[in-house]
């Protein structure tokens, strides 16, 4: 058995500037179809990821309406709650919509205009699915806490984090491989 151990963060350092420098290997010739047939298969699996988490946390949001306690909420928790349903819905809808434009539009030899489209839907629909994320933890939080503000304060770190994750990151990287293309210059 071999022992596995963390890298440092001067380790990391070291690997991510010797990968900076080692030029961008050279890709095989994909063609046209290919290169669209893979984007279509991404964005099926990244919709299959994305579908069963939103369709959990709207389910769970759905039943919360049927709990003794709910009725005990008030004005505040109860907009906020129709406010959380609401974007799950939307959410639910921008995700699963890649499904249904394929549907709709298969065999128009429309793959690429689909794929394009099924991309922005996906982006849409996880923008929802961070805000209500972040909303069912405000109702979360503001009745286990007491409190709109300290709730706010632990749901726009929480925010924030998603941005990070979900945006920031990968524009960063994003930026950095586009950057390093353009270093390298025309094969």
């Amino acid at each position: 058995m071999t022992a596995t151990r963390r890298l440092t963060e001067a380790e990391w350092r070291i690997v991510e500037e010797e990968a900076a420098r080692r030029p961008l290997a050279p890709r095989p010739t994909e063609g046209a179809r290919e290169r669209v047939n893979r984007r279509w298969q991404e964005v099926l699996q990244e919709t299959r990821v994305a579908q069963t988490g939103v369709q959990i946390l709207f389910g769970f949001l759905l039943s919360l309406a049927f709990t003794v306690r709910f009725h005990e909420l008030g004005g505040f928790d109860r907009g906020l709650y129709v406010v959380t349903v609401v974007l799950a819905a939307s959410s639910t809808a921008a995700l699963i919509a890649p499904v249904s434009l394929h549907r709709c539009l298969c065999g128009l030899r429309l793959k690429e205009e689909v794929v394009l489209a099924a991309g922005r839907l996906m982006v849409c629909g996880m923008v929802l699915l961070a805000l209500t994320v972040g909303c069912t933890l405000l109702l979360l939080l503001d009745v286990v806490l007491g409190g709109a503000l300290a709730a706010g304060i632990v749901v726009g770190a929480v925010m924030l984090w998603f941005a990070l994750c979900w945006y920031a990151t990968p524009y960063r990287l994003r930026r950095r491989a586009l950057s390093r293309a353009r270093d390298a210059g025309p094969r």
